[in-house]
């Protein structure tokens, strides 16, 4: 068996949920690969973490599976920096010849890349495929663009409310049950100890908002006929873009502050002690346990409008996809398999926290620790997912949302005006990415 080939590059931080930057690349005349080749080298590209042997190791011990059972195939491996993958990626669509066979890439971006023909239609096999009837559904879409399938998924992330323990039991509160109360909580808690946010709120936190709009049953965007129009200025919408900004100001987070945190910033104030509850990951446990707030907190999913239900989350997360180009389409299908299959994730889970994307693996998970309980739950109550258009990647690079929402905290606009000039700018968004 030969090694996986690590190619060094400078560690980068991965953004688990939600990737904000786009690779897009121009559209390209033909990248279909010629032949099918049954022996030779695969080369992947996958992202590097911040503490990224982990990861290696689980990599490497699919990989090793892979080439026993597949006699005459090697593998080489190459560890990408997240916040360079655009350019990368680009000049892969753009030029086959130098291209990997297989890449791992943040399920945002897939329309994109299916409209940039970099990615292969694996339909056919997806379908085949005994393990993937037990895929979470959101996951799937996240691998589908007009319902065919460009890849295999390999982790989701979802967010769900941490909240501190040690405060709310010496205010005698509980975690709050319906939206209405998780607002009214976190005002009562700020005013009663001024030097905590009661909630942690960014109005650069898009991930973090979406759930209210959900929740007051708002879309980003409505589709028809592969067609997206924005819907964030529907009656609805603005019903949940109201309850999200209506967390900003002096009664729980100061605008002034608030207005430009993004998701990080907001579980760092949480982490730190700043924050009596913040609105984080499974993929941020880590950090709050690496905090002051460690021992002193607990976490459930972020009610909904009704008492009981869960605000419908946004499922983030990375995929493994084949390129077009690669001239082993069979041996790369497999490898997909063997790279994001059952044992390989439970591996992962192990190592490095992900969540997989099976439902009876993260059952199981969740069975083995207890910290992923409330997101597992999160994904069952039903998450969702961004417009699968190619559009959505410049809406996101734009900040059209961010400013939606900074406008309102600002008081420079109403709820109504600002959202009708972002559903301007997200439509010519989608016109423009055809």
């Amino acid at each position: 068996m030969k090694l996986s080939a690590r190619i060094a590059a400078p560690a980068a931080a991965l953004v688990l949920a939600g990737l904000t930057a786009t690779a897009c690349a121009p559209q390209t005349s033909d990248t279909g690969a010629k032949g099918d080749e049954k022996t030779g080298t695969l080369r992947v590209w996958l992202f590097q973490e911040v503490g990224n042997k982990p990861k290696e190791k689980v990599v490497d011990a699919a990989v090793a599976d892979f080439e026993k059972a597949h006699k005459g195939a090697e593998v080489e491996v190459e560890y990408i920096p997240v916040d360079t993958r655009a350019q990368r990626i680009k000049a892969a669509f753009n030029d086959p010849k130098s291209a990997p066979d297989l890449i791992e890439y943040g399920n945002t971006d897939t329309a994109g890349y299916v409209k940039d023909g970099g990615l292969a239609d694996v339909s056919a096999e997806f379908d085949a495929w005994d393990e993937a009837k037990d895929t979470d559904p959101t996951a799937k879409q996240s691998v589908t663009v007009d319902g065919k399938i460009y890849g295999a998924p390999l982790f989701v992330g979802v967010r769900a409310l941490y909240y501190r323990t040690d405060v709310f039991k010496e205010l005698g509160i509980e975690a709050p049950k319906t939206q209405a109360e998780l607002i009214s909580t976190a005002k009562k808690i700020h005013k009663k100890k001024p030097d905590l946010y009661g909630l942690a709120v960014g109005g650069a936190y898009t991930y973090g908002a979406m759930p209210f709009i959900w929740a007051a049953g708002g879309e980003l965007a409505d589709e028809s006929g592969g067609t997206y129009k924005a819907a964030i200025n529907s009656d609805k919408a603005r019903k949940g873009i109201e309850a999200y900004t209506s967390l900003f100001g002096d009664d729980n987070c100061p605008a002034a502050k608030c207005a430009a945190m993004g998701g990080n910033a907001t579980v760092t104030a949480f982490a730190s002690g700043k924050a009596a509850m913040a609105i984080g990951g499974d993929f941020s446990h880590a950090a709050v346990e690496a905090g002051s707030v460690k021992g002193k907190y607990a976490v459930v999913p972020l009610p909904g409008v009704a008492e009981g239900s869960v605000a419908p989350a946004f499922a983030g997360g990375n995929n493994i996809g084949v390129l077009k180009s690669s001239p082993h389409r069979t041996l790369a299908v497999d490898l997909m398999k063997s790279l994001t299959g059952k044992q390989t994730q439970t591996k992962m889970f192990d190592a490095m926290g992900f969540l997989p994307t099976y439902t009876d693996v993260r059952d199981a998970a969740a069975k083995k620790e207890p910290f992923v309980e409330p997101f597992v739950k999160t994904l069952g109550a039903g998450a969702r997912f961004v417009p699968a258009s190619p559009g959505w990647g410049q809406i996101d690079s734009s900040l059209i949302l961010p400013t939606m929402f900074q406008e309102i905290v600002s008081g420079r606009k109403d709820v109504a005006g600002a959202a009708d000039d972002a559903a301007k700018k997200m439509d010519a968004a989608f016109t423009d990415a055809g």
